[in-house]
């Protein structure tokens, strides 16, 4: 992305501006079918699934949730593992269990795939799909890296294909309708934000242990093939440990920072305008299952942002009491509550408050891609939107491992060494 685009010719976009943009975009590059054939209400979309795991099988649950609702239509089911791919055939009662996702993509009755894999597999079947005519729900973080990112971002751009991002939390509007306060001055100036995704596990199996599933195969399935699940990862011996427990190495996953923290940045990014950070630092460790994982059990981050704010995010997996989740202004605080937020001043007067409407619900998610591609309605989680959160995450996971505060280089686009990239500490003009 050119270092001179603002925050808001991304993310601030009115609803009008935004919603004649999504379908100016929908009618001159949708060809996966043609958008006259499919944007009528009561016209049949064909969706294809590839990933039939734990998060698989959750959106297959949407699915059949929606699928008389929404006239969805199931084509395919594709999962490396023959037997899940069976299950998740019988499971929406689709035509076609596949093992290869690229003869699903191969199928001209698919109008939009989800992608709900390991992450390091997203941007390679999100790419791919793109480029089949697809439109994708790609399972969040939308990549497993930032290079990856840019990649899917700059194929989006190129294809026009509708990418839904699945931080379903956007489809709660309090995040959108508190941008809206903030930026009618409700809170004053922003000066910082706070947030957390805080669990307890056990403590014989610590973060995304899968003791039962690791023991049964210790032998691979002869129906798994382990090469194509392993991708563009070190190629190993079948492990069953990285098959059912891949968020504890970064071989395939960022951790707590991208299975997590993507939900809860996102929405402070939403609400504050926010795109990429100027320094982030990352602190935690392997403090309590020391199990041979190779990513944090318990983790923080601090981001600083150009607007001139900070964004703490806390991460501990061993401990569920949480923090408020708000943003501090010099005015006021505007607080997230279970129903929507309030803004409160310094003596507790309340300035302004929001009932929510919609929730952190994949079905609404999934219906807000159905509803994109029937009459452009905005994505709720777009490319752009994506990239920032891949940004943050892995500038924290980055400066956890190097013990280095990281920086964004706007001219060269990349995360650096923050000591090697000049910043400014006074707040950027929106």
């Amino acid at each position: 992305m050119p270092a001179d685009v603002s925050r808001r010719s991304f993310l601030g976009t009115t609803a009008s501006t935004a919603a004649a943009s999504a379908v100016a975009t929908a009618a001159t590059t949708w060809t996966a079918k043609s958008y006259a054939q499919i944007k009528g209400a009561n016209d049949r979309i064909g969706v294809g699934l590839i990933g039939a795991g734990v998060i698989g099988n959750a959106h297959m649950d949407v699915f059949n949730n929606l699928k008389e609702k929404n006239n969805l239509l199931p084509v395919a089911v594709a999962d490396c593992w023959k037997t899940r791919a069976d299950a998740g055939q019988a499971k929406v009662k689709a035509e076609h269990s596949l093992t290869d996702y690229r003869k699903l993509l191969d199928m001209k009755e698919i109008d939009y795939v989800t992608v709900a894999v390991p992450e390091h597999w997203h941007w390679t079947m999100t790419i791919d799909a793109m480029d089949a005519g697809k439109a994708v729900y790609c399972e969040k973080p939308m990549t497993h890296s930032i290079p990856e990112a840019q990649a899917v971002m700059k194929k989006q751009k190129e294809t026009g294909r509708p990418l839904q991002i699945g931080v379903q939390a956007m489809s709660d509007d309090s995040y959108i309708t508190a941008r809206d306060a903030i930026r009618k001055g409700v809170i004053g100036q922003v000066i910082q934000a706070q947030i957390e995704y805080v669990r307890r596990y056990d403590a014989k199996a610590g973060p995304w242990r899968e003791p039962q599933d690791v023991a049964k195969h210790q032998s691979k399935p002869a129906d798994l093939d382990w090469d194509a699940w392993l991708g563009s990862a070190k190629k190993i011996d079948w492990n069953p440990h990285h098959y059912f427990e891949w968020r504890c190495y970064s071989a395939y996953s960022g951790g707590i920072c991208t299975d997590l923290f993507i939900h809860r940045i996102t929405r402070i990014m939403r609400a504050c305008d926010l795109l990429y950070p100027r320094r982030v630092v990352g602190m935690g460790g392997i403090w309590q299952w020391p199990d041979g994982r190779d990513l944090p059990d318990n983790i923080e981050m601090i981001c600083e942002y150009p607007r001139g704010m900070t964004v703490y995010v806390l991460g501990t997996m061993s401990n569920r009491v949480g923090i408020d989740h708000l943003i501090r202004g010099y005015r006021a605080t505007l607080y997230f509550t279970p129903t929507g937020w309030v803004a409160k001043d310094k003596d507790g007067k309340v300035l302004a408050e929001h009932r929510k409407t919609g929730g952190e619900d994949q079905n609404l998610h999934h219906t807000n891609l159905h509803n994109h591609l029937r009459n452009g309605e905005p994505l709720n989680c777009p490319v752009e939107l994506g990239m920032a959160g891949v940004v943050a995450v892995n500038m924290a996971n980055e400066s956890w491992r190097t013990s280095q505060m990281m920086g964004w280089d706007r001219e060269k686009e990349k995360m650096v060494p923050a000591d090697t990239v000049k910043q400014s500490h006074e707040p950027e003009k929106a």
